[in-house]
């Protein structure tokens, strides 16, 4: 079990979805959440999908370990048999996670075959008994993230039966995406893409259910666009954009907790990542397992493409260490914003 942080806990007035960073699967690992808890105290981070039985059979350690650090930190999970997901969730909750939420969107060929993520849209009533079951697991908090339907279905019926079960189930919150997933026909790229945004169906349901918390995700960028959001809504989530521009983490804490950042910048976020990264190296792990998460720093500043450079030529050697990732970051100026 990983250790809470004494001065961790739910936010003193704010629901706890207030903003977070989407689960993204070959993105959000252990690494990628520590580069981004530096930069937001605040921020509800989630693990990339783990199935409910890679989770009971495989390497624990490996697939849903995290770091104190990460707190506070949700573990996504995929699957469609109701014990099943909930002998993970009671694993998971073991291990510290402050939340279990459920994959109910995830469009993949991977999904489609063990009839789990985004086609459990179709089937509102096991969702229900996916989400009772976990409860009945656990303590923590129990939340879907699902899509506003799937293939021909239509947004109001689909959205409102899946809302309808796992309120009478007992769920904690929604996150919705606010696209259909296309089933046959798109890869799961396209589906973050193509589907049209529909906030308003977001919006909607929030007002049919004004006591279930309710998240935006999908297509969020500028941090302009959140407070429009959260006149609405409950919270929003940021994936892509959180990613690839990961610096917009830093105006999270002031913009929606009244709170300044943990660290002044990106320059100033490297430093504060230096130990965590000297602890990876020093058990055998490569700094390329960090670094990878950090293309997206310093957009428009005088020496960016510099940096990337050398995070792509040197940063990804075995052997690489902290002073290559020092010398990447010698690149950039810390006072020209300019296009790079």
């Amino acid at each position: 079990m990983t250790e809470k942080p004494d001065n961790i806990g739910e936010d003193e007035g704010f629901s706890a979805h207030r903003f977070s960073v989407a689960p993204m699967m070959d993105w959000t690992d252990r690494h990628c959440r520590i580069i981004h808890r530096l930069m937001s105290r605040h921020a509800r981070l989630y693990s990339e999908m783990v199935t409910a039985q890679a989770v009971i059979h495989g390497n624990r350690d490996r697939l849903i370990g995290f770091d104190a650090l990460e707190h506070p930190l949700a573990l996504q999970l995929g699957g469609n048999d109701p014990m099943l997901l909930a002998q993970a969730a009671r694993i998971g909750a073991d291990f510290g996670y402050d939340e279990i939420n459920l994959n109910c969107g995830c469009p993949s060929d991977r999904v489609q075959g063990g009839a789990f993520g985004a086609c459990l849209m179709r089937e509102p009533a096991l969702v229900g008994d996916c989400v009772a079951a976990m409860k009945a697991a656990v303590s923590i908090p129990v939340t879907v993230k699902c899509r506003i339907g799937v293939d021909d279905q239509d947004p109001e019926a689909a959205l409102d039966a899946l809302t309808a079960s796992v309120r009478a189930a007992g769920v904690d919150a929604l996150i919705v995406h606010a696209r259909k997933a296309w089933l046959q026909g798109l890869s799961p790229k396209e589906n973050r893409e193509i589907p049209p945004l529909d906030y308003e169906r977001a919006y909607r349901l929030k007002a049919a259910n004004r006591e279930l918390p309710v998240s935006l995700n999908g297509g969020i960028k500028a941090p302009a666009e959140w407070a429009a959001h959260l006149a609405h809504l409950d919270g929003v989530m940021v994936g892509r954009e959180a990613y690839q521009n990961p610096e917009i983490l830093l105006q999270v804490d002031s913009l929606l907790f009244g709170q300044p950042a943990p660290v002044a910048d990106a320059f100033a976020m490297l430093e504060a990542l230096e130990p965590h990264i000297a602890r990876h190296i020093e058990r055998g792990g490569r700094l390329h397992a960090f670094t990878r998460h950090l293309v997206g720093l310093f957009p428009g500043r005088k020496g960016a493409r510099q940096f990337r450079r050398h995070l792509a030529e040197h940063c990804v050697k075995a052997d690489a260490t902290l002073a290559d990732l020092r010398a990447a970051a010698a690149h950039v100026s810390r006072h020209e914003a300019q296009a790079a």
